[in-house]
């Protein structure tokens, strides 16, 4: 069984997971630790959880889910792992940075590419990768079918969809991605934004104001 750990990092209040099992490896997926004693909130967690980190993934990559690439990769001598289509997103995390008057490091390059249909393997446990781009170009979910959760980034919130008015967003493609590759799912499979509380399929097909109808 999956165990999810959440923190919420930077001035975007921006989600942070980790996922572990009963075998101690775990996956650090969108690490938005921004400072000194956000990464070490970060480290002390691992640390007195007896944990190894095997993987490091980004959902998406705008800059409030990348600002801690940089500091996990080398602290634990990860890859990072991205969808292509965000590669873009990445690189342009120094000047947006600068746009919100943040600091952030230069993320680490990726070292491979994740797509639809691959699974992110850590311990016993699996999660099958969707592709769900309109927020941003290569925007992907993680899915628990086992432990019946998605954790999927800026794509779907509690009662709200992620914003379609950055470079790359798409608003109908969004939409898309959320009836064709989440709303497939279960009503009872968890969701765990990038943002947020987490929420659940059955809840946003019938109260979500974006996707009703």
């Amino acid at each position: 069984m999956v165990t999810i750990q959440g923190f919420s990092f930077n001035p975007f209040e921006e989600n942070t997971y980790i996922l572990f099992d009963e075998t101690k490896e775990c996956v650090i997926i969108d690490p938005g630790c921004s400072n000194r004693s956000e990464q070490e909130e970060l480290m002390q967690f691992i640390n007195d959880e007896g944990l190894k980190p095997v993987r490091l993934v980004n959902t998406h990559c705008h800059v409030d889910h990348v600002m801690g690439n940089t500091f996990v990769s080398k602290k634990y001598n990860l890859g990072l792992e991205i969808h292509k289509e965000d590669l873009q997103t990445l690189h342009s995390l120094p000047q947006v940075s600068h746009l919100y008057g943040l600091n952030a490091e230069e993320s680490v390059e990726p070292t491979s590419y994740l797509n639809e249909g691959d699974q992110i393997k850590f311990g016993n446990s699996v999660l099958d990768i969707v592709f769900t781009p309109g927020h941003s170009p290569g925007s992907i979910c993680f899915i628990s079918h086992a432990d019946k959760f998605a954790l999927c980034g800026d794509v779907l919130f509690y009662g709200s969809i992620g914003r379609t008015d950055l470079p790359g967003g798409d608003h109908d493609l969004l939409l898309s991605s959320i009836r064709e590759k989440l709303f497939t799912l279960g009503d009872d499979y968890t969701i765990f934004s990038g943002h947020g509380p987490e929420t659940n399929i059955g809840f946003e097909k019938k109260h979500n104001p974006f996707l009703a109808g």
